[in-house]
């Protein structure tokens, strides 16, 4: 019986339990977004301390909408999950005081009966006045079974009485956290509508500059052209080559297990975004205009380093518009990390997953933009890059 009683009140706690995760969830999830609000802002701080209009601001400011947008729907979401969790709390503290006030009731009761006051008013002279030995000993077995009642029906009082204050404590907490995240809903929605008349000043900045981001979008992309030219030779150099030998067991397992861990893979930077995706993209701020790229492109703060994805060998080394490119090969399948200044390896090297390759540039013709390009090829096949990192 007390097995049934205890596997009837577990059920129904259980859907009280599962929103208290969600909750937890949110609020982990509502601290991450925060962190990556925050690395924009390192970012938005790095860049030349001017109210200049650049691509790269605008690009940061328009990260940050997106990742605020985000945020308040979380917030959002965490603030309903609240309110479930609140009226389920409430509900919760209904029953266990009707519980309470039925366990008072009975023992009440019970104190009441006649048997129970002679007891209490001679216990011995209860035991003595039996007719006979046997009669005694049942009287005896009697008042044992009353006091062990009695102790047991005191204790669950007392446990019931603890459980509804920690009740109590718990609507307590929770609405308190409810007005803590409502009062960071209101910030956070200030803030968006701060950042977004911002960007509708940085596009009208903008659009009186077309003509010169026109010159200019079409130098980047040329000079994007002349480094996918040289990867792609390089790369089918070492294909061919490739072809010409059986290929090792290290590389073989070098390139399952790095197929393996597609969407897992980690970032080639310890923090970021990618501010560029792979493909053909609309451009930030040119109407009409697009870019083609055949990797992504990860903005982070000055002084970041980019690092392997996976363990393998530096293939090639080569230098692009004045910068590094470090082409690492994983079995048949390749990393590119373009756009770094000082190296920390060389051709040959034998590198572990998340080793330092290099450091990236930080350009201050750009507005101090530190962004690296990081290509995954398969042989000669372009890949999309997003679909092979953890969380991108």
């Amino acid at each position: 019986m007390r097995r049934t009683t205890l596997c009837i009140l577990l059920f129904a706690m259980l859907p009280l339990l599962l929103p208290a995760q969600s909750v937890k969830e949110l609020e982990r999830q509502r601290k991450q977004t925060l962190e990556q609000l925050e690395q924009t802002g390192k970012m938005l701080k790095q860049t030349k301390r001017n109210e200049t209009a650049t691509e790269n601001k605008l690009n940061l400011l328009q990260k940050d909408i997106r990742t605020r947008k985000q945020l308040i729907a979380g917030i959002n979401s965490e603030i309903n999950a609240l309110d479930k969790e609140l009226g389920e709390l409430s509900q919760r503290k209904t029953t266990l005081q009707a519980e309470l006030d039925l366990l008072k009731q009975e023992y009440a009761r019970m104190v009441e009966q006649s048997h129970y006051a002679e007891l209490q008013q001679s216990p011995l002279l209860f035991v003595l006045s039996a007719d006979n030995f046997n009669q005694m000993l049942r009287r005896i077995r009697y008042m044992q079974e009353v006091a062990v009642w009695r102790r047991m029906q005191a204790e669950q009082i007392k446990e019931k009485q603890t459980e509804v204050e920690e009740q109590d404590n718990l609507l307590r907490q929770n609405r308190k956290q409810k007005q803590s995240v409502l009062q960071m809903q209101r910030r956070e929605q200030d803030n968006l509508t701060r950042d977004q008349k911002k960007q509708q000043r940085m596009l009208q900045d903008l659009k009186k500059k077309e003509k010169d981001l026109l010159a200019q979008q079409k130098k980047q992309q040329a000079k994007a052209n002349e480094l996918n030219r040289k990867i792609d030779d390089l790369i089918k150099k070492q294909v061919k080559k490739d072809a010409n030998k059986q290929q090792t067991k290290e590389e073989k397992l070098l390139a399952g297990g790095f197929e393996k861990n597609k969407g897992r893979l980690p970032w080639p930077t310890e923090k970021g975004y990618i501010s560029g995706e792979f493909g053909i993209q609309p451009h930030p701020s040119l109407a009409h205009v697009t870019v083609n790229n055949r990797g992504v492109y990860i903005q982070t703060t000055a002084g970041a380093v980019a690092r392997t994805v996976y363990e393998g060998e530096v293939s090639a080394i080569f230098v692009s518009d004045g910068q590094n490119v470090v082409i690492v090969k994983h079995g048949n399948y390749r990393t590119v990390y373009s756009n770094l200044t000082t190296l920390y390896v060389k051709t040959g090297d034998k590198l572990t997953a998340k080793q330092k390759i290099g450091k990236i540039y930080t350009d201050p013709n750009q507005d101090n933009k530190t962004e690296l390009f990081f290509q995954i090829r398969k042989d000669t096949d372009v890949l999309n890059p997003s679909l092979w990192l953890a969380g991108a």
